[in-house]
């Protein structure tokens, strides 16, 4: 297979598969006589183990991490569960850090009249002052 069959199975761009084969994320595919990358089943999987795992969150390097497990043969269900679970606990951790930032926002934004005065509590908050203008 070449490089557009490959994005067209995968569902990414030719552009993306050279940068995860620039980043050594996937089995380096073979070059025939005239110089093209050669690609197989198995660069189907790991490609789209890397778009699947992009789209729920995993970074580069835990992608790096999940390659290597689905090409160990030797690995264990329990440490692909447990670097997933690892990624929801982060990812529930970033939940927290957001729901705080929006009730912090939604708390400026209602102790601000919105109206054509100058004074704007919003302001006032973000920077730190206590004093109105004039």
């Amino acid at each position: 297979m070449n490089i557009s069959d490959v994005a067209r199975k995968t569902g990414l761009t030719s552009k993306a598969i050279r940068f995860y084969e620039q980043k050594g994320l996937v089995t380096p595919p073979l070059r025939g006589d005239n110089g093209y990358r050669s690609y197989t089943r198995k660069h189907l999987d790991e490609l789209t183990l890397l778009r699947q795992a992009r789209l729920v969150g995993f970074n580069l390097e835990e992608c790096r991490e999940l390659i290597g497990l689905f090409n160990n043969p030797d690995r264990h269900s329990a440490d692909v569960k447990a670097r997933t679970l690892q990624k929801v606990a982060e990812i529930d951790r970033h939940i927290a850090e957001l729901t705080t930032m929006r009730d912090q926002l939604q708390g400026l934004a209602d102790s601000c009249p919105g109206d054509d005065s100058a004074d704007c509590p919003i302001i006032d908050n973000l920077t730190g002052c206590c004093h109105r203008r004039g």
